[in-house]
């Protein structure tokens, strides 16, 4: 089955709340180990595209893209109480 973006930010959520309630004050999400936990075939990039926009949404004031590579992007979150949506 073909991830959805619902699913990458399903996991993504998970992935920075599990974070959050370690005490870590920022956690490195690399799109391609998120695209391969929600389930996107290893050798199948079609929904990178997806994943990487899902991620870039999810980005928050203080967020910053640590490595961007074609389809591919790390992106680090900060996990502190400051942090706001951008607009």
């Amino acid at each position: 089955m073909t991830p959805t973006a619902w699913e990458f930010r399903n996991q993504l959520t998970i992935i920075l709340n599990i974070a959050r309630q370690n005490g870590k004050p920022y956690v490195d999400v690399d799109s391609g180990n998120l695209h391969k936990q929600v389930g996107g075939h290893s050798n199948s990039n079609h929904r990178m595209p997806v994943c990487r926009d899902v991620m870039i949404r999810m980005m928050q004031r203080g967020d910053s893209v640590l490595k961007e590579h074609g389809e591919t992007v790390m992106i680090r979150y900060v996990l502190g109480a400051t942090a706001t949506p951008r607009s």
